[in-house]
């Protein structure tokens, strides 16, 4: 969620419409580090991250589980911070493709094809997390009409950084493989990822590794931007009142489990893009979801990669699902952290946790 008094069409949580550079500092041709964009709802600090932790009580006992993929929120830690653990809890690859928003595609007039960057590093409170040297070899196998390299792109997304933390913190050997998915139809989603899949399905059988252990899938995405105030227009179908939020959670609730749980499979990631997506206008919004093509686009290559390697699909389990508004929030203020939003009940961002094994 992010307030904005003008909304870019790809997703209604911009970053207060702030105008940035190209995040690259000056540095060495050998290493270029994609620096920390928000330090306002998310960590800059290793102690901010960890104390967080504490205020959670989350214990970091580490566990054996192996989650091929998971949907994870990428709003505020004030807001969403227990269920970016909760969604990450069981991703414990050393090597993650990280599939995310491209918020401002806008801004660059981009759409139709994913978004890679071709830097090395991206900055994380723990140190720098390497980019995966996997990252340019799929770029070179890809088909050239599936992709683009936009590091300014990358620089300015704030919906990956946001997850990078919390898988770094408890594995400092992390390597990264970043895709931003900006205004893609249905149809060239399904395209990009059966070749996004089959490339990464024989890079990972020529290199013995194992999906799961040693890759895994994480995916960017905060549910429905509800409400009718700090909006661009009015995002409140069922009014601000009570019942208008019971039925805007219930609709939620309806699309996670048409879609996104128990036996994946293509016509229910097309399903959900039916839910999310104007019929008539890819571009458009029909019910407000942040991920309506990064959730498609990366259940769906997380569930092709599951078919090409283990001939079936992927078992979507939900986790959790929170709002901004109906739990007790995190305090981060004394931390030098805050929100980028209000939360009301006239204003308010849900939140969908869900593995996939």
């Amino acid at each position: 969620m992010r307030l904005i008094l003008m909304i870019c069409l790809c997703c209604f949580s911009c970053k207060n419409g702030t105008t940035v550079k190209n995040n690259v500092q000056d540095q060495t041709p050998e290493k270029k580090v994609r620096q920390v964009h928000d330090t306002i709802g998310f960590t800059k600090y290793n102690w901010q991250l960890d104390t967080i932790y504490n205020r959670l009580g989350i214990k970091d006992a580490k566990n054996n589980l192996q989650w091929k993929a998971a949907i994870c929120p990428h709003d505020d830690y004030k807001y969403a911070g227990r269920l970016y653990y909760e969604s990450l809890r069981g991703i414990n690859a050393n090597t993650i493709i990280l599939v995310g928003v491209a918020h401002r595609a806008r801004n660059f007039s981009l759409q139709d094809k994913i978004i890679f960057g071709d830097f090395t590093h991206w900055e994380s409170p723990y140190g720098d997390v390497k980019v995966s040297d996997l990252n340019a070899e799929i770029i070179e196998r890809l088909p050239k009409s599936s992709y683009l390299v936009h590091n300014d792109m990358q620089a300015l997304e704030h919906s990956l950084e946001a997850i990078v933390p919390f898988l770094h913190r408890k594995n400092k050997n992390l390597e990264i493989i970043p895709i931003l998915v900006p205004y893609i139809n249905y149809e060239t989603i399904d395209r990009i990822s059966n070749d996004l899949s089959s490339v990464i399905s024989k890079m990972l059988k020529e290199k013995n590794l194992e999906y799961g252990k040693d890759v895994a899938v994480v995916i960017s995405n905060d549910a429905v931007h509800y409400g009718n105030e700090a909006w661009s227009g009015d995002l409140a179908p069922f009014g601000v009142d009570d019942e208008g939020t019971k039925k805007a959670r219930a609709l939620d609730k309806e699309i996670i489990e048409k879609c996104l749980v128990n036996e994946i499979s293509n016509e229910k990631v097309k399903n959900f893009t039916e839910y999310t997506v104007q019929t008539n206008d890819y571009k458009e919004y029909k019910w407000v979801w942040c991920g309506r093509y990064s959730v498609p686009f990366g259940l769906g290559l997380a569930n092709k990669l599951n078919l090409a390697l283990h001939n079936k699909p992927l078992t979507g389990t939900f986790l959790d699902y929170e709002t901004s508004i109906d739990h007790d929030l995190i305090k981060v203020e004394d931390l030098g952290m805050g929100t980028t939003a209000i939360a009301t009940q006239k204003h308010w961002v849900a939140y969908a946790s869900i593995k996939y094994e």
